[in-house]
């Protein structure tokens, strides 16, 4: 046996951890062990979605084939909430009804992954509900550069072009699904993906929004082959808060807004915020209808929550 192999953290529950082992030599390609101790010296925690070197410690306490985790390599980006690392593809899902989507809370997802180099994908689900609705949020989010798809899982409208997506971008890659609960994120896993068996609940008809009931961060794989490509139904993503989270300053914010990228060097001024000024190239890019209104407004609602925040906020 070896004595160390690669692998790649699937889940991670009160510090022990489910790992993919990427080996031929190790008979569980799914074992559970536990972390080294020098990883709180150096306060760095293991997240679902690390890739992972594993060692052979003959006196560890678990039964998986007493590997610890020994250290984490290639972490491309790391999220605080919900907790995860090397996501490549961020499937950012709104519903056109049944919650009514909040295009600030979308477009602010968008930033966040734009700025940690994960590529948005915007799913918009629920489309029999409101047919116009949902070629409206099409028509934003296509015009500025994003893949997007509409789709129904219940009724099977537009499952076939996402599903090919899926099956060419992910192999290799870790991918997310987020948003607000109960715009069907765990239905359409499950439409996409039956072995996962994602559990489900009812949308509260009173409050329009529904229960949590996804409990943690899990990776699945996409196939048996070795770094298959994996996806993850995860909580958190609908409670981001730039105010709680250092993601970024107001500074960077433009640059995460891809659609401003040919607009931002034609300002009269230099240090445009891009809000309000005479002579913003964006600001006549809206006027012109080559940026979407929604998306500037969502932008200056992010300025103005960074612009105040506090750097030890």
């Amino acid at each position: 046996m070896e004595s160390t192999v690669k692998g790649k953290i699937l889940k991670g529950v009160g510090g022990l951890y489910t790992v993919s082992v990427l080996s031929d030599t190790v008979e569980n390609k799914e074992i559970r062990c536990r972390a080294r101790g020098s990883f709180r010296h150096d306060r760095l925690t293991p997240l679902a979605g690390d890739n992972v070197i594993l060692s052979y410690d003959e006196k560890a306490a678990d039964d998986d084939g007493k590997f610890v985790i020994d250290e984490i390599v290639d972490r491309k980006n790391a999220l605080i909430r919900p907790p995860m690392a090397n996501l490549d593809y961020l499937f950012v899902t709104m519903a056109t009804a049944s919650p009514a989507p909040i295009l600030s809370t979308v477009d602010k997802l968008i930033c966040i992954a734009e700025h940690n180099d994960i590529e948005p994908v915007i799913v918009i689900t629920k489309c029999e509900l409101d047919e116009d609705k949902a070629d409206e949020l099409y028509r934003i989010y296509s015009s500025c550069g994003f893949e997007t798809f509409k789709l129904s899982a219940v009724e099977d409208i537009g499952i076939s072009p996402i599903d090919d997506f899926i099956k060419q971008k992910l192999p290799t890659r870790t991918a997310a699904f987020a948003g607000a609960s109960g715009i069907g994120k765990s239905t359409l896993l499950n439409r996409l993906f039956p072995s996962l068996n994602l559990s489900t609940s009812e949308i509260s008809r009173k409050i329009e929004r529904g229960r949590h009931t996804t409990r943690e961060v899990k990776l699945f794989p996409l196939s048996d082959a070795a770094d298959c490509g994996y996806i993850a139904d995860t909580p958190g993503f609908s409670m981001l808060d730039f105010k709680r989270f250092d993601f970024f300053e107001k500074e960077d914010l433009p640059n995460t807004m891809r659609e401003f990228a040919p607009y931002l060097s034609g300002c009269r001024y230099t240090k445009c915020s891009h809000t309000k000024e005479e002579g913003c190239a964006v600001l006549q890019a809206v006027k012109d209808g080559y940026i979407p209104k929604s998306r500037h407004e969502s932008f200056v609602e992010l300025y103005d929550i960074l612009k105040t925040r506090k750097k030890w906020d």
